[in-house]
């Protein structure tokens, strides 16, 4: 499939082996990845190329992950983008605090690959 017509997702991800194993697994199912160790960078990627998903994680180095959410919910470009939030904190507070964000959902760390790629599909069609 051509890269101009294969989904983009903004991975955001601080550990970089994780990074790594997630663009991998996303790059093998047919996703172009765009990837970002911190909220700055995430910021500036999508400032360049607005993705299909993001894919964030929320225990990022300079700014929290939820931080992040609801400042691409304030922006027009990325209202409607899904957001997934990555995180290994999966208690119902956590959770609501994720949606309040503005995040579609969330994954528990460590990540499932399956139910990663099970779950892409219906985010980028209800996008």
């Amino acid at each position: 499939m051509p890269t101009s017509t294969r989904p983009a997702i903004l991975l955001v991800e601080d550990d970089p082996l994780l990074r790594d194993a997630l663009r991998l697994l996303l790059e093998d199912a047919g996703y172009r990845v765009v990837e970002a160790g911190s909220a700055a960078e995430a910021l500036a990627c999508v400032a360049r190329e607005v993705p299909s998903l993001i894919l964030l994680d929320l225990g990022l180095p300079d700014r929290p992950g939820l931080e992040v959410a609801r400042t691409l919910r304030r922006q027009p470009s990325t209202l409607e983008i899904p957001i997934v939030a990555l995180t290994g904190h999966t208690g119902a507070r956590e959770r609501r605090a994720c949606l309040d964000a503005g995040c579609t959902t969330f994954l528990p760390k460590p990540i499932e690959p399956r139910e990663l790629l099970h779950r892409l599909p219906e985010l980028l069609a209800a996008s």
